[in-house]
């Protein structure tokens, strides 16, 4: 018996050691219902026998796995499991137009329709919805029009939507219902004028407009679209001050007034047509009106009566509603304020915008394709769900579409016949605080149908049920003996209630909770409960006290790079066991000397150590991470090259002092520089080729092998430079310089026949131009005048 006592301790200090991450030793669960609601995996051994003297309660509490290691057999072992029941399960419906017509809550949609579970903390049961979208299901359609001045012509086009908009319907479903109401705006000022003249006519006097009005149901829902044409033509325009409506408060009354606006479980759409943008909650304090709005139905005789004394509602308020009542919007508003009512859209699920012509004759094409797209996409919601619970989607929509996260609740392009499917995983985390059941509604937005579900919590295991009060085990009566465990009565602790709360404090008791006598009580960390420390739990469950005194904890060692134990070990006792080939305080500094070698095998290349994976170059010449790099060094060739000179050819700066300065080497002459070694299984050689006094070049290499001794090659042949061939390069000379001047003569003589011609050229072309007779004298021209002398008579 002591033998198999000592295994079960060995089992149970390796198990524990091992179970850094058990979700159920570090609940330390007094009871068999907080073991089971610690995780899916926790398991409590139910056998009176099992614990030893000493041990807590809490240790029952393990994973299955673990507790048939500690000797607990499986019989004694209480594992419950959650599990679904669906409690109704009618088929979809398969209806057409042409078969039998069905009340609408006799068509069905979406399978199953009621489930209970029963769940067991961190197991999800996981369950499948199918939804099939069914053939001629009914539609109510509510036409909410903005009746303010600029809707004038738009109301002529809508007069006869009924019975258009009927027949078009009628292509989709033959069970179609419309009705019809109309907002202008809170009748009070700066939103109208309150001047008696304008509360009867708000237009001008010319103009025949009606009296302003918040919200007006026109015409409940009605399946004779005469009667709505009938109706519809009968209103007249009114009409308001300010460019923002009022249509926040009439979507509100449509929504909420389900009695009047004649809502049935069926599809329901509402078609809000305006031009103009909307006032929301806070406006009303321009009308002295604070009071948030209550979302209620304040209808008598078909008109809103509360708008002069509730604000407008908020979005936030509105989509609420909305969802709540399954009403679908769509906007249908002109082409200016479409990106406003998008943004609005955005906000609000399953709505749909459409851009509205100036007179509103596209009215009918816009409900039509709203509602194509409206009903061609269907999105899972929920209820709220208890605290603790979590609830997942998968979709499995057409063509092998699937998606998670948020993507899981929808499929779209839906079409008339197609059935698609849901996973849905519901999780619980513990149990709620009054343990009770709970039910939770997953729902279609757009569509009335929706699954109920049941919510069991699995908070106590079934051995609690036999529990025997008052049991002699539990020390003389102060407990509940149930699960092979005391549950201590109040004022009562202990694993055996052995103890009492008034007790514990006292002085004899608190001594054997103080480590070395000293006058702290369980190191601060802890309380003395019997005599026995019992450690605080920290927030974080991965971190815990330990120990007889609390002493040990394994969260309070050395860090490095802002990790425990530098990530390399684990924390016991405020001391970091590091893992293999680490060591140091923060178990941050490497055994592994590969990160230390150098080009040539050598740790730190033989100039350093190597110290937590790098090297401590003690040459101060040498540094870098293997010791290599020496910036103040010679290279090898050049170190290395007046011995070699004086030893292979007698010659160079250390001729005189060779045999003293050059002996470190063994020296093997070659022939030509080709003999020399090339590079293969001998240890790194160094080619060098080096200039001596008489520019004469000489090569060698130098090695040095594993024994640490150097050989070096040298090529007996040099390349020695040849001297100048003074005939040719005279000869070079000269020729060079007679080329230049024929060149040069060329080139004179060349521009001088070029300028010739041209002045040849020119002097031919002044000779064409002469314009007098080559045989009259240019310069001589003949007298104007003539003189006689009379007294000459030509004698």
């Amino acid at each position: 018996m002591d033998v198999r006592l000592l295994l079960i301790s060995v089992l149970l200090g390796l198990s524990r050691a091992q179970q850094d991450g058990n979700e159920c030793t570090k609940a330390s669960a007094q009871s068999c219902g907080e073991c089971i609601q610690a995780g899916e995996k926790c398991g409590w051994c139910t056998d009176e026998g099992f614990l030893k003297q000493g041990e807590q309660k809490s240790t029952r509490c393990d994973e299955i796995e673990a507790l048939e290691k500690k000797g607990c057999s499986k019989a004694s072992i209480e594992n419950p499991r959650g599990k679904i029941t669906i409690v109704k399960n009618q088929p979809v419906t398969n209806r057409t137009k042409n078969g039998a017509k069905l009340k609408p809550d006799q068509i069905t949609q979406i399978q199953p329709q009621q489930l209970s579970l029963n769940l067991r903390s961190g197991e999800a049961q996981k369950f499948t919805l199918k939804f099939k979208r069914a053939e001629d299901y009914p539609i109510d359609l509510y036409y909410l029009m903005d009746l303010s001045y600029s809707m004038k012509d738009d109301l002529e086009n809508v007069k006869n939507l009924g019975t258009d908009l009927m027949k078009e319907m009628q292509k989709i479903t033959s069970d179609f219902r419309i009705g019809f109401g109309s907002f202008v705006e809170k009748t009070v000022m700066p939103y109208i004028s309150t001047t008696p003249a304008k509360l009867l006519n708000p237009c001008t006097s010319d103009q025949n407009c009606t009296s302003p009005f918040s919200y007006k149901n026109v015409l409940s829902l009605t399946d004779d679209g005469s009667q709505f044409n009938s109706l519809v033509s009968r209103q007249q325009i009114s009409g308001n001050l300010d460019s923002p409506e009022g249509g926040f408060d009439a979507i509100m009354q449509v929504a909420v007034c389900g009695n009047q606006i004649g809502w049935r479980n069926v599809t329901r759409l509402l078609v809000f047509s305006t031009d103009a943008g909307f006032h929301f909650a806070g406006d009303g304090k321009l009308g002295g009106i604070v009071l948030p709005n209550d979302g209620k139905c304040h209808l008598q005789d078909n008109i809103y009566t509360m708008s002069h004394y509730y604000d407008y509602p908020s979005i936030a308020h509105l989509v609420q509603k909305l969802s709540e009542n399954n009403i679908q919007t769509i906007f249908a508003v002109t082409e200016e304020f479409q990106p406003v009512y998008q943004e609005l859209k955005n906000l609000i699920p399953k709505s749909a915008v459409g851009t509205l012509t100036s007179d509103s004759n596209n009215v009918i094409k816009l409900i039509i394709d709203a509602y194509n797209s409206l009903s061609s996409e269907v999105i899972l919601e929920n209820s709220k769900l208890p605290e603790g619970v979590s609830i997942s989607y998968v979709s499995h929509c057409k063509n092998g579409v699937s998606g998670t996260g948020d993507t899981g609740r929808k499929c779209s392009n839906i079409s008339i016949g197609d059935e698609v499917a849901f996973e849905v995983a519901i999780t619980a985390k513990g149990c709620p605080l009054n343990g009770k059941s709970e039910t939770m509604k997953i729902k279609l937005l757009g569509f009335t149908e929706e699954v109920e579900v049941v919510l069991n919590f699995i908070c106590e295991c079934e051995c609690h049920k036999d529990g025997i009060k008052n049991s002699p085990v539990c020390h003389f009566g102060n407990g509940t003996l149930e699960c092979g465990a005391c549950r201590c009565n109040e004022g009562r602790i202990g694993r055996v209630c052995e103890c009492s709360k008034d007790e514990v404090r006292t002085e004899d008791l608190d001594a054997n909770c103080r480590m070395d006598n000293g006058t702290d009580i369980c190191s601060n960390n802890g309380d003395c409960v019997c005599g026995t420390c019992e450690c605080k739990k920290r927030d974080n469950p991965e971190e815990r006290y330990s120990g007889k005194f609390c002493e040990c904890d394994n969260f309070n060692c050395d860090r490095s790079n802002n990790k425990l134990c530098g990530g390399h070990g684990r924390c016991d006792c405020r001391k970091c066991i590091c893992d293999a080939n680490y060591t140091g305080s923060a178990c941050d500094c490497s055994l592994d000397t590969s990160t230390c070698l150098a080009s040539n095998k050598q740790i730190c290349n033989g100039r350093g150590n190597c110290e937590c994976g790098a090297c401590k170059c003690t040459d101060t010449k040498f540094q870098g991470p293997t010791c290599e790099i020496c910036p103040t060094c010679p290279g090898v060739c050049t170190e290395h090259k007046d011995c070699v000179q004086c030893r292979a050819f007698g010659t160079g700066d250390k001729k005189d002092t060779c045999e003293e300065q050059c002996s470190y080497f063994t020296m093997k002459v070659v022939k030509k520089k080709e003999d020399l070694p090339q590079p293969n299984d001998q240890p790194i050689i160094n080619h060098c080729k080096e200039r001596d006094a008489n520019d004469c070049w000489f090569f060698f290499t130098y090695a040095t092998r594993n024994d640490s001794s150097v050989m070096v090659h040298v090529a007996e042949e040099l390349e020695c430079p040849s001297g100048p061939d003074i005939i040719p390069i005279v000869a070079g000379v000269v020729a060079g310089i007679v080329l230049i001047g024929l060149a040069l003569l060329l080139i004179w003589k060349l521009l001088m026949i070029i300028h010739d011609r041209r002045e040849f050229a020119k002097f031919e072309k002044e000779k064409m131009n002469a314009k007098w007779d080559a045989g009259e004298n240019p310069i001589y021209k003949s007298a104007v005048t003539t003189v006689v002398n009379p007294k000459y008579e030509g004698k």
